[in-house]
């Protein structure tokens, strides 16, 4: 199911600047300036919109951390702990013109597998879906809407 979510509304909380004529855009996470590629700009507004729309606190969201899979150093896009640290969601971002496929679905499912968080969301800014993982069922339905902070 397709999440319904105007990212755009929060580009104006995005800090902009320009150095030697390359503009970058301010990361409140990882507090450091960053080169606003497309898929950079979907990150961006995506943890705005957890941070403003649905309450999550900025000290629980990490971007582009490490992560062991098969022998293979990967990073994820977004990661987020709940109340009590533990593995909460997986975010993958791509940039507007990439499809979100199964592939895509595919990729973070990878990753998840050593963190087993219980929701995993895919977006390219355009599209968005959230899925809740069941372990025990080894199943997953997709979401109306993404989780409130936990």
């Amino acid at each position: 199911m397709k999440l319904k979510i105007d990212y755009l509304k929060y580009k104006r909380n995005l800090k902009i600047k320009s150095d030697s004529g390359q503009n970058l855009v301010w990361d409140r996470i990882r507090k450091k300036y960053i080169v606003p590629t497309p898929e950079e700009m979907v990150r961006q507004l995506f943890v705005e919109y957890l941070i403003e729309e649905l309450q999550y606190s900025p000290i629980k969201i990490g971007i582009e951390r490490k992560i062991l899979v098969n022998d293979m150093v990967k990073r994820f896009d977004i990661f987020v702990v709940d109340k009590l640290v533990k593995p909460y969601m997986l975010v993958e971002c791509k940039a507007p013109e990439v499809p979100l496929t199964n592939e895509v679905f595919e990729q973070v499912s990878l990753y998840n597998q050593t963190i087993r968080v219980p929701y995993i969301v895919i977006t390219n800014g355009i599209e968005t879906y959230c899925a809740h993982l069941n372990y025990e069922k080894n199943s997953y339905s997709f979401l109306e809407k993404i989780p409130e902070p936990a």
